[in-house]
């Protein structure tokens, strides 16, 4: 099938959609080329199938299909951007890392192995999840390579929880697992989009303790789009940073296939702006979780979450960010 670039002549880009329809080809992310169709890469899309770590509502086992088939209304230049981030670098789709539904630490375990034989060839990762409890073991796998790093959390939640019914992994918990292991800059580390209910004026209290600044969703009203994006970038400077979005940091009205949603969330446009600032960012790799489609309507979530993970694959063609050898340069 044709390719945006042809063979020899740079990156191998998605099948032209003016010459096979969109909803035609390959199922891959963007209808990228596999890992196996390249002899090097610099970015692996990799989805991980797992959501054994929720506490309400499964289903983000189904998000990387869900969020690939969605994929699939992409076009290869991003004029937001002014990037057309498949030809600045050779992105692949690298299949799902296999793990058991069953055991949630035997599934951390081979998650880390899966991240880490993909970092192994110097490429960065776009993973797609999946629930939050993946996060760890791609921190993990991350902070091998480049140390602790700064993480900006979109979320509607903190995810640094001790623990839920007595367990220390779950979806609730993987940034109060890594800051432990000394994953994260803790000084350079910063949620955005909390918003609802917590469970006691304890959990901010905590959240601090481990290393986070937040900025909230009534913080982004109050301060304006721009600020917050300002301080967001202030916090992590030029530091390395790991991007996680859950797509529940949408308001519920922009994604509604999600396992714990909560009103008052961002917009999808509030939050693919936020993603643009980091085009200038030392972006070494990032995910986007929590994708439910039994609870999608229209692929309305799927959509979303499509676009986070090219708005980030965007800001990675831009940024400084990558190994000094890069395997498609």
């Amino acid at each position: 099938m044709p390719h945006t670039s042809p063979a020899g002549a740079g990156p191998v880009g998605p099948v032209d959609a003016r010459t096979v329809p969109r909803f035609a080809g390959p199922a891959t992310f963007a209808r990228l080329p596999r890992l196996d169709q390249v002899s090097a890469f610099d970015v692996a899309v990799v989805g991980v199938p797992f959501d054994t770590g929720v506490s309400y509502r499964p289903g983000a086992r189904f998000g990387p299909g869900h969020v690939r088939e969605s994929s699939r209304l992409l076009r290869p230049y991003n004029p937001a951007v002014d990037v057309q981030p498949f030809a600045a670098m050779q992105v692949v789709d690298a299949g799902d890392i296999s793990c058991s539904p069953f055991g949630i630490e035997e599934a951390i375990a081979s998650i880390e192995r899966g991240a880490d034989e993909l970092l192994a060839t110097g490429a960065r990762l776009l993973t797609i999840g999946g629930d939050h409890t993946i996060a760890l073991p791609l921190l993990r796998a991350v902070a091998r390579r480049h140390g602790p790093v700064a993480v900006v959390h979109f979320d509607a939640h903190l995810d640094t929880w001790d623990s839920y019914f007595g367990a220390d992994y779950t979806h609730g918990t993987p940034f109060r697992r890594a800051a432990e292991e000394g994953l994260i800059d803790r000084e350079a580390s910063v949620h955005a989009g909390i918003r609802g209910p917590l469970y006691g004026p304890a959990d901010l209290a905590d959240d601090r303790r481990i290393g986070f600044t937040t900025v909230t969703c009534p913080d982004i009203e109050a301060d304006g789009l721009a600020g917050a994006i300002d301080r967001i970038r202030a916090r992590v400077g030029d530091r390395p940073v790991y991007v996680s979005v859950d797509i529940d940091v949408l308001d519920p009205a922009h994604a509604p296939g999600t396992g714990t949603p909560e009103p008052g969330g961002l917009t999808s446009r509030e939050l693919l702006a936020m993603l643009r600032s980091f085009r200038d960012a030392n972006l070494v790799s990032a995910d986007v979780v929590e994708v439910a489609p039994p609870y999608d309507h229209a692929q309305i979530t799927g959509f979303a979450g499509a676009h986070v993970a090219y708005e980030l694959l965007s800001a990675m063609a831009l940024g400084a960010a990558g190994d000094s050898s890069d395997p498609a340069g």
